[in-house]
């Protein structure tokens, strides 16, 4: 009960902040309309295929958490409250609020690119429920990998380019999975039974991830 109450406090107290603020959630909220939208001009009316429909989708989810949820720890630096958090949180409380914070900001960019991306390219989603789980797993996968690095960039000089640089070579295999999974979902896909094999992979990935970060966050989190 106390990791939970501590893990708790820590994405409340972001919570409020955000709410207060709005900065990561308008920051990523502006990107992922500005992206779709200048996605739908170079289209125009032409047809795109519902394998590049899937790619646009998740390049746009992948550049959005790249640019808002690398905030998560610089905030911290940024206010100096970062001791106040080791004195009083250990870092495995740390890691499960950010973590879920995170998660949460990634959701509001699911829907929103989701919503966004079926009206402009006129996507034919076939299954929403697999469409819905590949969100939904490969969000858990990119809010965990983005997390672990966000702290150890957190106190870096040059905190801006580092987390893309160091964020794309890692999520090479959930990206592969987690585009051809939404594409199974989409008209013509191979639905369930041809996504099975790329879900599989993208649990075993965000689980691998998310294990190794809650090992190695108390190293990064205190030195």
């Amino acid at each position: 009960m106390n990791w939970i109450q501590g893990s708790w406090a820590v994405l409340q107290k972001d919570l409020k902040l955000e709410m207060r603020n709005r900065y990561a959630l308008n920051m990523l909220l502006m990107f992922v309309l500005s992206s779709l939208l200048l996605i739908a001009f170079a289209i125009g009316q032409e047809s795109v295929s519902e394998r590049m429909q899937s790619a646009l989708l998740w390049i746009v989810i992948l550049f959005s958490a790249s640019i808002g949820l690398g905030r998560s720890f610089v905030a911290e630096e940024e206010r100096g409250t970062v001791l106040l958090l080791q004195l009083n949180v250990p870092g495995s409380q740390v890691f499960a609020g950010k973590l879920i914070f995170n998660f949460l900001l990634l959701l509001a960019v699911d829907i929103v690119a989701l919503v966004v991306f079926a009206l402009l390219l006129n996507m034919v989603i076939e299954n929403w429920g697999l469409l819905i789980a590949s969100l939904l797993l490969g969000s858990v996968g990119l809010a965990g990998a983005t997390t672990l690095l966000a702290a150890i960039i957190a106190r870096a000089s040059n905190k801006g380019p580092l987390l893309p640089a160091l964020l794309f070579p890692l999520l090479i295999p959930l990206l592969l999975s987690v585009v051809r999974a939404s594409r199974a979902a989409l008209s013509g896909g191979l639905g369930v039974s041809g996504a099975m094999g790329d879900l599989q992979t993208i649990i075993l990935f965000s689980g691998v991830v998310i294990t190794a970060a809650v090992l190695l966050f108390d190293y990064v989190w205190q030195d």
